[in-house]
């Protein structure tokens, strides 16, 4: 049985733990040749060997230009071009608020997740035109569509994304190159225990708490993997998205869909609290209807 992405070439920043990870497996799975740009050597070998020639590593710092020209190049000079580009590095800062921000702490955020994603599309595109076209897919967040999901500079930098996505796909689909953003939700990876400055390994073992508690956070009763963001990441690589560009797709167990008096109904909703209905008084009504 032929695989979704047959043929086709990748390279996926962030691409040797978490979401990045589960999305080289998969493209590996689905008969892409994969390019992993990390910055984790120790374990960008081990990819390397676990997938023989499928997969190639690149160390990629994605606020180097460099770095990130040397990835699409490996991906060109390895397995004869691109055709999928995967923006997915990315690191939170800790939960500050805006009073607490520094003008350092802002610009690397923005560093690296816009302006990174910004010089992969750059970079991208000539060597996609190439061949005739391609997908460039960026990892936003439902953290820049909404307040309360993370840092401020982390989520206006996630919230910039989403509208790059769309500028960029303004600019570049004429040339048959597609433009999208995904949104994920609460997913089990390493950087919930980063955002709270805990060192790489200790946060490593705090996404096994994320997927342990997780499935109680949203309405649909499921903790959110990395496989499932690489499953959007699939779709929109392949050529089942051929008519998708400049959108983002939420990927986020409903967690978006209202507060959560919405789908929970042991919660009551605050237009109820401002007219003093109470718990017992609405079980009430609800007995007396039945």
């Amino acid at each position: 049985m032929a695989g979704r992405l047959d043929g086709k070439v990748a390279v996926i920043t962030g691409g040797c733990s978490g979401i990045g990870l589960g999305t080289v497996e998969l493209f590996a799975a689905e008969g892409a040749s994969v390019v992993a740009a990390d910055i984790q050597d120790e374990k960008g070998a081990m990819l390397e060997k676990r997938f023989g020639g499928r997969v190639r590593y690149a160390h990629c710092d994605v606020t180097r230009e460099d770095h990130i020209a040397g990835a699409l190049n490996l991906a060109k000079s390895e397995f004869g071009g691109l055709d999928v580009l995967f923006n997915n590095a990315g690191i939170s800062d800790r939960m500050t608020s805006i009073t607490e921000i520094t003008p350092e702490g802002w610009d690397w955020i923005y560093a690296i997740l816009v302006r990174g994603p910004a010089l992969g599309m750059k970079l991208a595109a000539p060597l996609m035109v190439e061949r005739g076209g391609g997908s460039i897919i960026n990892t936003a967040s439902i953290a820049g569509l909404q307040a309360g999901w993370g840092p401020i500079a982390y989520s206006s930098a996630k919230a910039a994304v989403i509208h790059m996505s769309k500028v960029g796909a303004a600019q570049l689909s004429p040339q048959k190159i597609r433009v999208n953003a995904i949104c994920p939700g609460l997913i089990a990876t390493s950087i919930f225990g980063a955002s709270m400055g805990m060192p790489r390994e200790v946060a490593d073992q705090m996404a096994a708490r994320v997927a342990e508690h997780g499935a109680a956070a949203q309405p649909v009763p499921k903790a959110g993997v990395p496989d499932d963001i690489a499953q959007a990441a699939l779709y929109l690589a392949s050529d089942a998205s051929a008519f998708v560009s400049g959108t983002h797709l939420v990927v986020d167990g409903g967690i978006t869909v209202g507060g959560r008096h919405a789908w929970d109904q042991t919660m009551v909703s605050p237009f109820a609290q401002i007219l003093g209905v109470t718990p017992e008084a609405l079980a009430e009504a609800a007995a007396a209807q039945s």
